[in-house]
């Protein structure tokens, strides 16, 4: 058994976050490149280090890396394979999970070297732009905000809001959803008008992600149902767990229909690889996690992303710097540039009534001229 260890650096750039090996880094580098130096070139190193590299991580491992062939093109061996598939999986699973690190140490470092920068705590449903938002806030020379971002499912990031352990949440739902859905069952009972206040983020696109050229022909839920695809489902709790079970409703479907169901995958990254590996045919996820894995993507339906905060917490610094950022052009024309996004009253402070439509209020006069 062979252990890990994680280490980080500090940095003054907005790097995307990354838990990576050299090791991997070599190997892509030969097998794309055909030959150790071609490898070493692409890297910036010398052919002596990388050649000395292999064999001292063959030396560690226990295990030849390369096919050591006289007057052949380096070839990895299947454990050298074997190694790059569990690094593509492992990023693909737990890139929330390493989001959600570093915002911690993040977070710690910004307090530490800068007590006028304001904090923002926002667990919310794993999302592209969220992420890139971030990233976004770091390099705005006139902004001091820092998002500490938690990805998690959209029911436990309202319940953390809920509970004071984030001062903003992140879900989605449908547009132009009716009433009696289980999203209405979901969100309804975790937020109150008057006490919570949503704030416009963007709008975005979900549908199925499938293999190149969709060879199964998948082009809506039924046909994933009636062909007993594989199908790569999120975890429950999720937001679009939550829009699937809509989604099926609508389509005269149930969950138990899909094959590959009982199985939840924790981001839209993770659905994404599934299919991209071929462990999977088909999963429902966002446009963005489909172009990035290199899969083709069915359009079934859009949704709006939320913020919601409470309303006491609009007046706070940090909340008050976030507002004016997503309302700035340049973050709008960032969002617009991602896959499947649009940005939709980004910043806004609207109504719960007109966004999420469960709740009929009547005026006090009325209720007496109504049946009992």
């Amino acid at each position: 058994m062979h252990r890990l260890q994680l280490h980080y650096t500090l940095s003054r750039d907005a790097s995307p976050a990354s838990v990576r090996n050299p090791l991997i880094d070599l190997l892509q580098a030969v097998s794309s490149q055909g030959s150790i130096s071609g490898g070493a070139r692409a890297l910036g190193l010398s052919y002596r280090h990388v050649w000395g590299e292999l064999k001292r991580w063959e030396k560690e491992l226990g295990n030849e890396l390369l096919v050591w062939e006289k007057g052949q093109s380096a070839r990895l061996t299947d454990f050298a394979n074997k190694l790059m598939w569990a690094e593509r999986q492992a990023q693909a699973r737990l890139a929330p999970q390493i989001d959600a690190l570093r915002a911690e140490l993040e977070r710690s470092y910004a307090l530490a070297f800068d007590d006028t920068v304001h904090v923002v705590t926002l667990y919310a449903s794993h999302d592209d732009a969220l992420s890139r938002l971030r990233e976004f806030a770091l390099k705005a020379e006139d902004q001091k905000l820092h998002l500490d971002i938690r990805f998690t499912g959209s029911v436990d990031a309202i319940r953390a809001l809920n509970e004071g352990r984030c001062v903003m949440a992140g879900f989605h739902t449908l547009i132009d959803m009716g009433k009696k859905t289980g999203t209405e069952r979901t969100y309804k009972p975790l937020l109150q008008p008057g006490l919570h206040k949503i704030i416009g983020f963007a709008k975005r696109t979900q549908g199925l992600m499938v293999a190149r050229g969709n060879p199964l022909g998948l082009h809506s839920l039924q046909d994933v149902a009636q062909r007993q695809a594989r199908f790569a489902n999120r975890s429950l709790g999720s937001g679009t767990r939550v829009v699937l079970d809509d989604l099926l409703a609508q389509a005269g479907l149930s969950v138990a229909q899909l094959n590959g169901t009982n199985r939840g995958e924790p981001s839209h990254a993770a659905v994404a690889n599934a299919v991209a590996a071929g462990q999977s045919d088909a999963a429902l996820g966002i446009e963005a996690a489909a172009v990035s894995a290199g899969l083709d993507f069915v359009p079934l339906t859009q949704e709006r992303y939320h913020l919601v905060c409470l309303k006491s917490a609009l007046t706070q610094p940090g909340i008050v710097q976030l507002m004016q950022l997503l309302r700035s052009p340049p973050w709008q024309h960032t969002v617009a540039t991602i896959a499947g996004y649009t940005p939709v009253q980004s910043g806004e402070v609207l109504a719960m009534r007109r966004v999420l439509p469960w709740w009929r209020f009547m005026p006090r006069n009325m209720k007496h001229v109504l049946p009992a």
